[in-house]
């Protein structure tokens, strides 16, 4: 009885509800991909690209040894373009996230929503409160291997690398997902699904997608050292600005630095990057919200990279060697993989947090 009081009368109860309801939709529309592969009915590159998420699949399971366990054999289609909505929102004077709490995953620094005007709703109020808010489309998402999750209409949308990347990203998830820590999780899986869909190319025989996947991951890593580096001006400026007293100021000295930032992008960064358009870099959005949510899937990449290389470039070794790290110390899985890169290779050191536990540096 309690649990149906929760359901019904409280907002977290009505949007847990409201995700249950339209998850139990999708996967009620399931069509078995092998089939509709098989269909001559189904369209030819619906077909092409549906044969390469089963290829990806496989490759993820037998290539990366990721759990796959069902997800991304069958398909669904929606009835409109987009699947959710995503919302962010941080305080404008200081980089702190608003975050919401969710059984299983924990406390994550944004908010799916099936309900776009929920979301825009919601999204109001965080304004009115004095919050910067980041509202955006998402095309797929992971239930953690609960469900078998399917292909959805949205993803088939995309190119055929960036298909194969978002399927080695999602599975990643069904794979290791650590409670909490949100910018962990997907920066990971970011990798995962960058340097994954680069081998997946590879195996396959496919050069210039190779090159692409690798181009796109290596303007992935220097946006990330945008971020990084604009997180923290914002971040010292803050901090050297405290209190109510101070307020004021800190406002105006983060809008000077987001114009500054601004030009940096298009004129310094810009040149350097392949596969994202000038035209992209001069209205993307820049404000906390903005910044701490690309940080959430851009942060310190660069470890996770660092791994790779020390693992002879070698991506199922890496993905099981950072599983390992991050499940020392899993309050602060960088850290840990900080302290492991710190060890020389070719000596064994001890992973911090894990008392009596050896990894090698190799």
């Amino acid at each position: 009885m309690a649990g149906v009081l929760f359901l019904s009368l409280t907002q977290t109860g009505r949007y847990l509800s409201r995700a249950a309801w339209e998850e139990l939709k999708i996967l009620w529309r399931r069509r078995s991909i092998e089939k509709l592969v098989l269909d001559p009915n189904t369209p030819f590159a619906t077909r092409r690209k549906l044969q390469i998420v089963l290829d990806a699949r496989d490759y993820a399971r037998r290539g990366l040894g990721l759990d796959v366990g069902k997800s991304f054999t069958t398909f669904s289609q929606l009835e409109r373009d987009t699947l959710v909505l995503v919302l962010s929102a941080a305080h404008r004077d200081r980089l702190q996230y608003h975050r919401w709490w969710f059984p299983v995953v924990g406390r994550v620094p944004y908010k799916g929503y099936f309900d776009f005007e929920m979301a825009r709703a919601n999204e109001r109020d965080f304004q009115r409160r004095g919050f910067d808010t980041y509202l955006r489309s998402a095309s797929a998402f992971s239930t953690l291997g609960w469900f078998n999750d399917p292909l959805v209409s949205t993803t088939l949308r995309a190119d055929t690398l960036s298909l194969t990347n978002t399927v080695i990203h999602e599975l990643l998830h069904n794979t290791f997902y650590l409670p909490g820590q949100t910018e962990f999780n997907e920066s990971f899986a970011n990798f995962v699904g960058a340097r994954g869909s680069a081998d997946f190319y590879r195996a396959r025989g496919f050069p210039d997608a190779v090159a692409e996947a690798e181009a796109r991951w290596s303007d992935d890593k220097l946006l990330a050292g945008f971020w990084k580096r604009l997180y923290n001006d914002i971040d010292s400026t803050f901090k050297a600005h405290p209190g109510d007293e101070n307020r004021h100021a800190r406002l105006a000295l983060r809008d000077s630095i987001y114009r500054a930032a601004r030009e940096n992008l298009v004129f310094r960064v810009g040149p350097q990057l392949r596969t994202v358009a000038p035209r992209y870099l001069e209205r993307v959005r820049l404000d906390n919200a903005a910044l701490m949510a690309r940080r959430i899937y851009l942060t310190d990449v660069d470890l996770f990279d660092a791994v790779w290389v020390r693992e002879g470039r070698d991506t199922r070794r890496a993905i099981e060697r950072i599983i390992a790290i991050a499940k020392t110390d899993e309050k602060r899985p960088y850290d840990a993989l900080r302290q492991w890169l710190s060890v020389r290779p070719g000596r064994v050191g001890r992973v911090r947090g894990s008392p009596g536990t050896e990894a090698a540096a190799q």
